[in-house]
């Protein structure tokens, strides 16, 4: 699938940087992204890929076979040899320098960011996610929330493969993707931890009582969850502070970033099973979360979700551009104005507030509230994400 908007955002990026970092979870198809950009380039092409053997191996000496390189070089699974930077900041700080380096991670800006802090001010990030649901229509977006947008499962013949994939990708991610971080946790242990926390998905997190469901201490609780957020797995979503003379929520909420894997974490494998699980609007709401976020291109920094202690909440508010924007994302046909949100909106001063359903329909529901169905709303703003 041809992915536009991320090319784009890689040119963008090299008008103003010499280094660009494309960061995203394994096999969510930034290899093959780079590998299209590449081909498009007029100028020379290096390629070098450090789970190669012989790549790495002629990166031992990373001066010698650097410095004399030209046009484009592609640098994938970068967090393997976190030496790297340091070399890149002195060619790239060259006089005239003939050579832009676009390096490839699976690991989350703050984890390589722990060893390219000699590239500030010469390095760009760019987040690659799986498919989103702007890029594969409207028609696929039934597919897109049970499959997840990992392009081998999205795309897989059917839905035992689809299933099958996702399966292997989490033994994967478990036995040999965190241990090659350095993060030495062993894979049984980890893989416990992430299936209790399916159940948690949506939900506010405690940490006390996590750890204590799992005979753990609520900073090892901590930990776990900063793993599975650093490598693309999970959302920490941060509560939003208002000075109100409420009790507001002040712990995150997690979310399962891509539904298919929380989904075969739950043992769910087609739509059917899906419909009666009981973490059904869970799910729907972290999907369309996701989709939100990436649309409107917010940062870590600009999403929250808001509550008042039995009074009032939203599920995702984003603070961009001056602005305030309020979600309520419902799994129902028939979404309504409840009171929480009439008083969220007048205690956060939203300047926008939808309610997000399934489906193509958009209505207004009160003068200053309107219910936009996914896909709609996707259409609307499309040209936000590009």
């Amino acid at each position: 699938m041809d992915r536009p908007a991320y090319l784009q955002k890689i040119e963008a990026a090299f008008d103003v940087h010499p280094v660009v970092a494309l960061l995203g979870p394994r096999q969510c198809g930034k290899t093959t992204l780079a590998r299209v950009f590449a081909k498009a380039s007029a100028a020379d092409v290096t390629e070098f890929d450090l789970e190669n053997p012989t790549h790495l191996a002629r990166l031992q000496e990373p001066m010698l076979a650097l410095q004399e390189l030209k046009g484009l070089v592609v640098i994938d699974e970068v967090q393997r040899a976190p030496g790297l930077f340091e070399v890149i900041r002195v060619l790239v700080d060259r006089e005239n320098n003939p050579a832009r380096f676009l390096i490839l991670g699976s690991a989350s800006r703050d984890l390589i960011q722990q060893s390219s802090e000699t590239l500030a001010g010469r390095i760009a990030h760019i987040e690659l996610t799986p498919f989103l649901a702007s890029e594969v229509g409207s028609a696929s977006i039934k597919t897109l929330w049970l499959r997840g947008g990992f392009p081998l499962s999205f795309l897989a013949k059917n839905e035992a493969n689809s299933a099958a994939w996702r399966k292997s990708y989490i033994a994967t991610y478990l036995e040999r993707d965190i241990p090659a971080l350095g993060i030495q946790i062993p894979a049984p242990t980890l893989r416990r931890f992430w299936l209790m926390l399916t159940h948690y998905h949506g939900q506010i997190v405690n940490y006390s009582e996590l750890g204590r469901s799992f005979g753990i201490a609520d900073t090892t609780a901590r930990k776990y969850i900063d793993i599975l957020s650093a490598t693309f797995m999970l959302r920490q979503l941060p509560p939003w502070h208002e000075n109100l003379k409420k009790r507001q929520v002040k712990s995150p909420k997690i979310y399962l970033r891509d539904c298919g894997l929380l989904h075969t974490l739950l043992g769910v494998d087609d739509a059917k099973s899906l419909s009666f699980h009981p973490k059904l609007g869970a799910s729907w709401e972290g999907f369309a979360m996701e989709q939100i976020i990436q649309l409107y291109q917010a940062e870590e920094g600009e999403c929250y979700f808001w509550s008042a202690y039995g009074r009032a909440e939203v599920d995702l508010l984003l603070v961009k551009g001056g602005k305030r924007l309020g979600f309520e994302i419902k799994h129902t046909s028939t979404p309504k104005v409840t009171t929480s949100l009439v008083t969220a909106q007048e205690d956060l001063g939203i300047d926008e507030l939808i309610v997000v359903f399934p489906g193509q329909d958009s209505f207004p529901l009160t003068e200053t509230i309107r219910a936009v169905g996914l896909e709609t709303l996707i259409g609307t703003n499309n040209g936000v994400n590009s």
